[in-house]
């Protein structure tokens, strides 16, 4: 079994992105991310009926097996994804071996808008639109749980931000 070289830091669980691309958070798409899924989530918030009996909850009995076919098909090898912010960027993974098939560096956006579909709201997800003044550099469809990894994001992104300006500017010492 080969083991990995320990990294010497200076300050315990901080990595500069200089040295290695480390992951700071992963995010799962949730099922409201697909159309089919965003089409359920509109029928199971129906709230029409009496009593405990709604139209929605019942939509999600007969609609069961449809989807868990839809999460299934989400966690097969080939369709696997998760959305990942690093010490240098924020990236889309596909695959059992995490390549990376799209990414936005943090230094190329400097707001995350948070938009949710008609549907999605229901399984508490969302799409994340990355920008860099009015320019879209890239768009997460239906991240789970969003509004922790958007914050992440930008977290990360100003302290990095913040430390390539600090390192540009040099220390004016004579």
């Amino acid at each position: 079994m080969k083991t990995q070289e320990p990294v010497l830091q200076s300050i315990a669980g901080v990595t500069p992105p200089s040295t290695a691309e480390v992951v700071v958070m992963t995010a799962w798409p949730s099922v409201g991310g697909t159309g089919m899924g965003q089409f359920l989530g509109r029928i199971y918030r129906l709230q029409s009926g009496f009593g405990p009996i709604r139209i929605g909850r019942l939509a999600l009995l007969m609609t069961m097996p449809l989807g868990l076919m839809l999460y299934l098909s989400m966690r097969l090898p080939w369709a696997i994804c998760r959305f990942q912010v690093t010490n240098r960027r924020v990236t889309v993974n596909k695959g059992v071996h995490a390549a990376v098939e799209r990414f936005v560096e943090l230094n190329r956006f400097d707001t995350v808008e948070l938009v949710v579909q008609p549907g999605q709201e229901w399984f508490d997800c969302g799409d994340l639109v990355f920008r860099n003044g009015a320019v879209e550099t890239l768009r997460l469809k239906g991240v789970s749980r969003p509004e922790p990894f958007r914050r992440v994001c930008l977290e990360v992104r100003q302290s990095y931000v913040g430390v390539e300006e600090a390192l540009g500017q040099g220390t004016g010492a004579a």
